[in-house]
């Protein structure tokens, strides 16, 4: 096949399919696929139910970031007027969507899960300082909701909810088992306590894999790792 019976191919399934005259490609925005549950969106910084942040700027989800994209100060906290409980706060928290690839190794990091990640991704900037969120963007405001930029597309019904992802630390697919079913989060301002995820136990393994043809499966008994046995036992 040549290059332009290739691209008639390509051309033809943008409009139909022969086969079944369905269209499979669709227009966006008209048309939108629903997000994953564990969509990795745009970051929030959470509050706990009496309205302090969170975050106690420990500086880990910024060592921990791949693409360093996280930069994170903290500072001693007010006596009279903490913003966060214990000793320090996030002082400056910056996130550059330049450079994030949404891989949520912040959120696994993060000690007092105060930061985790919306289903927003439909987010563009006309300049690099918009994409640059600071803590004022970043930190949900006095009702636990995301703050809304002017560059964001909130729209969308799934998208508006403001919960965040289902991307929980410790019930995650490379979480561990025994915390399956079990409530592992700290409550977040305006949305309580978030529901524990259902267990993964319970699921049924894949069946192996036959062997292959001519493959001849061989049991190596303990004597033949002690390398006891003889020549004649070489496979």
């Amino acid at each position: 096949m040549g290059y332009l019976e290739g691209f008639g191919v390509t051309f033809r399934k943008l409009f139909h399919n022969t086969s079944t005259g369905r269209v499979v490609t669709t227009e966006y925005p008209k048309v939108k696929r629903p997000s994953p549950d564990r969509t990795h969106g745009r970051h929030v910084l959470n509050r706990y139910e009496d309205g302090m942040e969170k975050c106690i700027g420990c500086e880990l989800c910024a060592g921990v970031c791949p693409a360093r994209c996280i930069y994170v100060r903290g500072a001693d906290n007010p006596v009279d007027d903490p913003v966060a409980p214990g000793e320090r706060y996030g002082f400056v928290y910056e996130i550059n969507y330049l450079r994030c690839i949404h891989c949520d190794l912040c959120i696994e990091a993060c000690p007092t899960e105060a930061i985790t990640e919306s289903k927003l991704f439909e987010f563009s900037f006309t300049n690099r300082q918009d994409a640059v969120y600071t803590k004022s963007e970043l930190v949900v405001d006095d009702e636990g909701n995301p703050r809304h930029m002017p560059w964001e597309d909130w729209s969308d019904a799934e998208t508006a909810h403001p919960r965040t992802s289902a991307w929980v630390r410790a019930t995650a697919s490379s979480g561990a088992a025994d915390y399956e079913g079990r409530v592992a989060w700290s409550a977040e301002l305006g949305w309580g306590v978030r529901a524990p995820e259902p267990g993964q136990a319970d699921e049924v393994p894949a069946p192996a894999a036959p062997p292959a043809e001519g493959h001849v499966e061989i049991d190596v008994t303990d004597d033949e790792h002690a390398g006891t046995h003889d020549a004649g036992s070489h496979h």
